[in-house]
């Protein structure tokens, strides 16, 4: 029997891919988040912070989940951010310079993981690394016919794992020991997404987030009280001397029931005075908001212009530079992310059903395809030109920049379209001459340009013949008087009926061409 090992020589007991680690720590599935985020203050956030330095990560994660459910800025830049990479197709690719083998595997491995119904799920569930830092998504193994595939991948909460205290870069399952169970190997795609350097509890873009999300509910909840009393009059209640508390109460009651209801019931002898409707203006809490959303933008995409438009500043050309910004971070993104991919996806799916590793530097690599396709216009306008001055482009160059597959063996491909021709007699040199003159002229096109080059195509069939005895007399003879006198001679000799007949069938289609087009012209 066959040891399997993973990546780095650990024994793979296929016996424990039966059932999910996370299953047999049963006190995970009964928690449920604390929600940190109610009544949040700057001492309780600091507070959580530093928890997460020193391992307790629980707290700090579940306040990140609450600030992408409450705060609809940050939730709709990160889905920017993470739903970006699915707008490129992945691929797995051999090592480079790749054995007939090695490209066997790749391919192998592509079409199992074609069999993976969830694929796109994973890859947006392992970008929930950008704002934690880290994020574990776990395998429920399945075994189909001789090969092993993911039945399902499911994501785990960032609070059902820890630390390790002497690292503290280390993730580990919380199971109620001091140190927390190391993952299962192949039993877990554990993505570490290094949005910033450091620790890993410090590593996610979430931490980043959490102070201007902070300064934004006080905003939000400053401008909420404001416009709840917003253009009211000040009311105040007085009462005699000697009144008691319930009286007291009642005449509060009403002052208040006046404020919302426009009407109310004091006893007699109390009164209410209205003083002047409240004054103010939203701008300052407005101004607080904008400028915390404007921080998230840049935390989150690396600009604003392509999250909102300030009204001053936004131009088209701004706008451009921000989204190219955008686009380095969805490269950096992919990166890291295929990184995570091809040792926690690629690496599982070929062990467990191609075959163990020889070298690591020989793996098939996961890669997500984000380049844009280049302008196809530009390209072949450009390209022919620059092959006529002498410039040597190479084929699988001008395919990759034009994303453009080489076809495979015995593979239909498009071919440069010819003219439609009308019904013609007998191949004849004036016929087709004639044929060519008539069709063009009918089509459009431009003429002259396209029968010249129909003649210069086949030009040296016709001229090599007649240059070739001279080039020769010239290299055997050794003065310029034996070349002048052997000349004479020489012309006599070629046969230019080839020339001739070109010459003629040029000068009988342009004949034809200006007849057809007087005759179109008194139509």
């Amino acid at each position: 029997m066959v040891k399997l090992v993973d990546m780095y020589g650990n024994p793979i007991d296929t016996g424990k891919l039966k059932e999910a680690q996370s299953a047999r720590v049963g006190q995970l599935h009964q928690e449920f988040a604390a929600h940190p985020s109610r009544g949040l203050t700057p001492a309780k956030l600091a507070r959580i912070l530093e928890s997460a330095e020193q391992g307790d990560i629980r707290a700090q994660h579940d306040l990140f989940l609450d600030m992408e459910e409450k705060d609809g800025h940050i939730f709709s830049e990160m889905s920017k951010r993470k739903r970006a990479l699915l707008t490129g197709n992945w691929d797995i690719a051999p090592p480079r310079n790749p054995s007939a083998k090695e490209k066997k595997i790749a391919a192998a491995v592509k079409e199992l993981l074609l069999d993976v119904s969830n694929l796109e799920d994973v890859i947006l569930d392992c970008l929930d690394a950008i704002g934690h830092g880290f994020t574990c998504l776990e395998y429920e193994w399945q075994r189909l016919g001789n090969n092993w595939l993911p039945k399902a991948i499911h994501h785990r909460p960032q609070s059902w794992f820890m630390t390790d205290r002497a690292t503290r870069t280390q993730i580990r399952l919380r199971d109620m020991s001091l140190d927390g169970a190391q993952l299962q190997p192949f039993g877990w795609i554990t993505h570490v997404h290094k949005a910033k350097s450091g620790y890993l509890s410090r590593a996610g873009l979430h931490r980043v987030l959490a102070w201007p999300f902070l300064f934004k509910n006080y905003s939000v909840r400053d401008l909420a009280e404001f416009l709840e009393i917003y253009g009211l009059p000040l009311r105040l209640g007085t009462y005699p001397s000697g009144s008691g508390d319930d009286e007291k109460a009642t005449l509060l009651r009403a002052v208040m029931q006046i404020g919302h209801d426009a009407a109310g019931i004091i006893p007699e002898g109390m009164s209410i005075d209205f003083k002047e409707a409240a004054k103010g203006s939203h701008d300052p809490y407005q101004a607080m908001m904008d400028w915390c959303e404007r921080t998230q933008s840049k935390t989150i995409l690396g600009g604003t212009l392509t999250s909102q438009a300030d009204g001053k500043s936004s131009t088209n050309a701004l706008g451009n530079v921000h989204n190219e910004v955008r686009h380095d971070l969805m490269v950096s993104d992919s990166l890291q992310l295929c990184g995570t991919l091809t040792r926690d996806l690629v690496v599982p799916i070929m062990v467990l059903n191609i075959g163990g590793i020889e070298d690591m530097r020989r793996i098939p690599r996961f890669t997500i395809d984000l380049r844009e396709p280049e302008d196809l216009g530009l390209y072949a306008e450009a390209l022919p030109k620059l092959v006529d001055v002498g410039l040597p482009v190479p084929v699988s160059w001008a395919q990759d920049k034009l994303r453009i597959p080489a076809p495979e063996k015995n593979e239909p491909v498009l071919m440069r379209s010819q003219p439609a021709l009308p019904d013609a007699a007998p191949p004849q040199p004036s016929a087709s001459a004639t044929a060519i003159a008539t069709a063009t002229a009918q089509c459009g096109l431009d003429e002259f340009d396209l029968f010249s080059d129909e003649l210069a195509s086949d030009w040296e069939r016709v001229t090599d013949p007649l240059i070739a005895p001279v080039l020769e007399l010239a290299a055997t003879t050794s003065s310029l008087d034996e070349f002048r006198t052997k000349m004479a001679g020489l012309i006599e000799s070629m046969d230019t009926s080839r020339l001739t007949e070109t010459l003629a069938q040029g000068q009988f289609a342009a004949a034809i061409y200006g007849r057809v087009r007087n005759q179109k012209a008194n139509e």
